[in-house]
């Protein structure tokens, strides 16, 4: 008998109460041993005041279970509401989603038959910080944020996977040909990291070209290890083309906690139906199982649900006349599960988990990099400026460089309209506008602080500053397409 484990759940909205009920039948009569907390989270909760869709006293049984299963839930539209799953992930410090897409050809169909890749996606930063502001009446601004530290601690996690689950070779998918800074940081982690694995192949992708092999030979990739916005993206694309995204799921690593969720929403149209294919949640249950240490019981529940794929049990979302025998409902599809509990498929090769050596997570850090010297030697001031013409912002700008600061360029959208800007340049209201200093001199703050001080007395809207620095003499900041 397994020893008894706590765990939290939350049966979530929509389809979420009945997958979640059918997931913890089958883990009951698997012998899981669990003791579970309930926990309430979604719609009710944020209609009820809270934004975050959680309330306060549940991060308590988190905490104490630090095991989270979790059923989708509907986010309400509008009114400020923040993704729970965002909220989680940040708050537990979960910085690693991992999710398995995998065909099972030809039980299932699919256009790729051999397809078996885990896409390995960095869960706390990048754009999915969600640090937005508007700038002016036309302009929306998004903070993209990738730290060292983050891209160390998900390309290490993607390679430590790798080695512990004998898989063969890791992907990095980046777009720094042209996110120079922030992809490039996450590229050149990928290539410091890779050198201490030198069993694992390795190999870097631009994420657009990646893609579309992935898309198109998911068989050439094994583990695929992403910044967040790209991997949530190309996870849900992977496990569609896999076969069904209904059949994936996924888990959400941290040092101190984790979450275990189906890759698919809430579907509120299918819900009290019992139409729902409870697949992606028992998966994610079974990622749970190993994750606590319960292998064996997690490869007794995978087994069962691959022989009942294989003989043909399918919900309606993958029945079809050519390879299912029965089309059945959301808690029926559980009791086929628990009916072959002990048994093993044929065609589908069966699964094994092993007891995990050592918990591992972010790895054995690098030593410390000394600090670079900094000098600040400039500044951007986006401005609003409505006639939107950029020779008139310069002719209204010139006469107040001073303080050692001179400007040198206007971009608008991040193409250069001043000096010898293009006349076809689409210009919105919000100007970039660059000054940098006239000489070598250290520039000092109260020199920039000086220059937004008259801009301001001169009548400009100034809606954002970022100061220019450079870093061991590299600039620190990136230029404008024409600059």
């Amino acid at each position: 008998m397994s020893a008894t484990t706590p765990i939290t759940v939350a049966y979530g909205d929509g389809i979420g109460p009945e997958i979640m009920r059918a997931t913890l039948r089958v883990l009951e009569a698997a012998g899981a041993g669990l003791a579970i907390e309930t926990i309430e989270i979604g719609e009710k909760v944020y209609l009820a005041g809270n934004t975050s869709g959680i309330e306060p006293a549940a991060w308590e049984s988190l905490r104490r279970t630090k095991v989270f299963l979790k059923a989708p839930i509907t986010t309400p539209k509008g009114g400020g509401y923040k993704s729970l799953n965002v909220t989680a992930r940040k708050a537990l410090g979960l910085y690693a989603n991992v999710r398995p897409c995998v065909s099972y050809h030809p039980f299932v169909e699919t256009r790729h038959e051999n397809m078996d890749v885990v896409i390995i996606r960095e869960n706390e930063e990048d754009l999915y910080a969600g640090i937005e502001y508007r700038m002016s009446g036309d302009v929306m601004h998004c903070l993209k944020l990738i730290s060292r530290a983050g891209c160390e601690r998900i390309v290490r996690y993607a390679f430590e996977y790798a080695r512990r689950h004998n898989r063969r070779k890791v992907s990095c998918f980046t777009k720094d040909n042209i996110m120079r800074m922030t992809d490039g940081l996450f590229h050149r982690v990928f290539e410091e990291i890779a050198a201490e694995y030198s069993e694992i192949q390795s190999e870097s992708w631009t994420v657009d070209i990646g893609a579309a092999k992935l898309a198109d030979t998911p068989e050439a990739f094994d583990v695929v290890v992403l910044p967040n916005l790209y991997g949530d993206i190309l996870s849900e694309v992977a496990a569609q083309i896999a076969g069904s995204i209904g059949l994936a799921g996924s888990a959400n690593i941290g040092q101190h906690c984790a979450m275990f969720e189906a890759l698919h929403g809430s579907a509120p149209r299918r819900a009290g139906q019992n139409l729902a294919n409870p697949s992606g949640l028992i998966l994610a249950a079974v990622l749970m199982l190993v994750h606590i240490d319960k292998p064996e019981v997690a490869a007794l529940v995978h087994n069962a649900w691959l022989r009942t794929i294989e003989d043909g049990i399918h919900t309606y979302d993958i029945f079809s006349e050519r390879s299912s025998t029965r089309k059945v409902g959301t808690q029926e599809f559980a009791e086929a599960v628990i009916a072959r509990l002990g048994q093993k498929s044929h065609a589908l090769a069966p699964v094994r988990y092993n007891h995990p050596a050592a918990r591992q997570h972010a790895g054995v850090a690098a030593p410390a990099a000394a600090e670079p010297r900094q000098e600040l030697v400039g500044v951007d001031v986006y401005v609003e400026w409505r006639d939107r013409d950029p020779a008139h912002l310069a002719a209204a700008l010139l006469p107040l460089d001073a303080s050692g600061l001179k400007l040198s360029m206007i971009s608008n959208r991040g193409v250069r309209v001043w000096p010898e800007g293009m006349p076809e340049t689409l210009c919105s209201g919000s100007f970039q506008c660059r000054f940098l200093r006239e000489q070598a001199a250290p520039l000092a703050q109260p020199q920039v602080i000086a220059l937004l001080q008259r801009l301001t007395e001169a009548g400009f809207s100034v809606v954002m500053v970022e100061n220019l620095r450079e870093f061991d003499g590299q600039p620190g900041f990136s230029l404008a397409q024409g600059e």
